[in-house]
């Protein structure tokens, strides 16, 4: 199958030099999203010190015409640091600092979805809001063929592969151990992974995470993964339907608690929010990929494990539901629910502001309300 050229480069020979002492020098990588609203982007700078809290970051800034984000006359956009991690790459104590994107005029980028995804958390603090995401990815080569999968064909159908073991199973695991690591040294709060329905196609899950620390997370693990495929020269994709046909797609389900719901009787608080739930429909569709809705239509089928994308729908235990409530949580009537729209390349903000602005904040209609 095909990897990059840079994955035959001698891993060993860079170890020599990455084992070389840097001094009393820190290096930080600053990452953002970019106008696709799904790829990510990075470039790193020196500091004279080690940062100890995002305070201590300095903004930075970039060419936004060479990132989908600005006219080639007017480019220059402002790197805002918003969160900061250990770097699993260099080592301490150099670091990862996710940042927000600002214009030449100090307002948002189209795809900053964090400064509103902020401000509404801030709004419902006090209900301590968790989330956990589940995210599905499709490890590919760099001719888009899946990987492990037969050049001139298809591997044997579903069934064997969910949670498989085994070389003619699960294919990539070392992938998913190098990330796995990665993350936890990071500091992200990854809390599982497996192997999903279709082989060569994997999840990791983050969380419980309250408030804004779920967007930060989520994109900071997506950065990781892209950067360890980077090393094996091979690809992640987040496509929600990476091959068409009889395979399952990939999302991004989405676990949704209050200290209400958490609590005795918080069963009640989770069917109020998942009939309002009902009402929004179109409007989460949209918020839940970033072409509106069009790139899961391709995966909301009603197949496969899926929802119908035009048609809400809710139910213990049922993967084929647009809300799910676990087993667990009917039995033991509180906890948390299971929004299984969004997709594998959803924006994080973008999905639990949504959630919090229907379910806590009591929105209605198509469009978000204007704090």
């Amino acid at each position: 199958m095909a990897t990059s050229a840079s994955a035959s480069l001698s891993k060993t020979i860079k170890h020599q030099y990455m084992e070389l002492p840097q001094g009393d020098k820190v290096q930080a990588m600053y990452i953002w999203v970019d106008g696709t609203g799904e790829g990510l982007r990075c470039k790193t700078r020196t500091l004279d010190f080690e940062p100890k809290s995002i305070e201590d970051l300095p903004e930075w800034n970039f060419d936004g015409s060479s990132t989908y984000q600005a006219e080639g006359s007017n480019s220059d956009m402002y790197l805002i640091p918003a969160a900061m991690f250990r770097d699993p790459f260099r080592k301490d104590p150099n670091k990862l600092v996710l940042c927000e994107v600002q214009k030449y005029n100090r307002k948002p980028a189209e795809t900053n979805l964090r400064i509103t995804c902020k401000k509404v958390m801030e709004m419902v603090g006090d209900q301590h809001p968790w989330f956990g995401m589940e995210q599905e990815y499709t490890i590919l080569g760099t001719d888009g063929h899946p990987f492990g999968w037969p050049s001139n064909g298809f591997p044997g159908p579903q069934g064997p592969y969910y949670c498989g073991v085994g070389a003619d199973k699960a294919y990539g695991r070392d992938i998913v151990e190098a990330h796995y690591r990665a993350c936890l040294y990071a500091g992200v709060n990854i809390c599982g992974t497996n192997a999903e329905v279709m082989p060569a196609q994997w999840e990791f899950q983050v969380g419980p995470c309250e408030g804004i620390d779920m967007g930060d997370h989520l994109w900071v693990a997506r950065f990781i993964l892209h950067r360890v495929c980077e090393d094996f020269g091979v690809v992640a994709s987040f496509d929600p339907k990476p091959i068409p046909g009889n395979w399952n797609g990939a999302g991004c389900h989405t676990n949704f608690s209050t200290k209400e719901m958490r609590e005795d009787g918080g069963l009640k608080a989770i069917e109020e929010s998942i009939e309002k739930l009902g009402k929004r429909h179109e409007y989460h569709i949209r918020a839940y990929d970033p072409k509106g809705g069009l790139d899961n239509a391709r995966r909301l089928t009603g197949h496969h494990e899926t929802s119908n994308i035009h048609e809400f729908s809710a139910g213990v235990a049922n993967r084929g539901a647009s809300i799910r409530i676990p087993r667990s949580v009917g039995q033991e009537k509180r906890g948390y629910f299971e929004d299984r729209r969004p997709s594998a390349n959803c924006d994080p903000y973008g999905v639990t502001e949504a959630l919090i602005r229907t379910c806590l904040l009591s929105e209605e209609g198509e469009e978000p309300t204007d704090y």
